[in-house]
């Protein structure tokens, strides 16, 4: 197990420094239930820094968050990704105007196989085309991901790792609030980020640890396959 995580540690260290060219056909649909510290809708979609949180008599900038993926659909190769899961804990940093972000830890759930992992590695370097000061890969039961139009949950090991609620914010009809034309990290589509702030944001282990409540959060599909890249634009969020 401890070559398994080292040999995905690798794949997607080497995916984050950038391809020019993918090395195989993939395509990729997934579902985030995500949340961050900031206040909703988070700043960092329009910005090139978090929202300041004041603490201890100073302002301090900072994006916690949790991003728990399921993958719809999906392949790399003949590597079915229907199905997988997968957890992204960190922090963003003080300002990432430079595509240089803080912190991150991606956890994948223990179903999926070493191939899976393996392909998820070499194209979240292509979702999420930035660098990191410092980054880790994790195995975990991602054991609850459910979600409807009125709330969403997700917990990794029972909660006792991590944890994603949201509660749909309430609009002018019982149908969500959703935030469309905006770009979510390297993806060329996304279907709009359902407005749904959290009841709890949390990552629960080691001297990296926070809570939130009632923070940003929200729901979003993308799509992306191998075909975009040779093509995309696009940046970083903030860019």
């Amino acid at each position: 197990m401890r070559r398994l995580a080292f040999v995905a540690m690798l794949t997607l260290l080497a995916s984050l420094a950038g391809h020019t060219s993918p090395p195989t056909d993939w395509a990729i649909n997934a579902t985030a239930i995500e949340a961050c510290s900031c206040p909703h809708f988070c700043i960092c979609y329009f910005n090139s820094h978090p929202a300041a949180h004041h603490e201890h008599g100073q302002a301090e900038h900072y994006c916690n968050f949790n991003n728990a993926y399921k993958v719809n659909h999906g392949h790399y190769g003949d590597t079915s990704l229907d199905g997988a899961k997968f957890w992204i804990t960190g922090d963003l940093g003080a300002d990432f105007s430079q595509g240089q972000m803080n912190w991150a830890l991606v956890t994948f759930d223990k179903a999926t196989s070493p191939d899976q992992r393996k392909a998820l590695g070499e194209i979240l370097g292509h979702v999420f085309p930035v660098k990191w000061k410092s980054f880790q890969t994790a195995e975990g039961d991602i054991d609850t991901w459910t979600a409807d139009k009125d709330t969403a949950h997700a917990t990794l090991n029972g909660g006792r790792t991590a944890e994603v609620k949201l509660k749909r914010f309430r609009g002018m009809t019982d149908e969500p609030a959703v935030l469309k034309n905006v770009r979510y990290w390297g993806t060329p589509r996304n279907d709009g980020f359902v407005m749904m702030p959290n009841e709890i944001e949390t990552y629960r282990v080691g001297d990296k640890a926070f809570e939130f409540k009632g923070t940003n959060g929200f729901m979003l599909t993308f799509d992306m396959t191998s075909k975009d890249v040779a093509s995309s634009g696009g940046t970083s969020m903030g860019q």
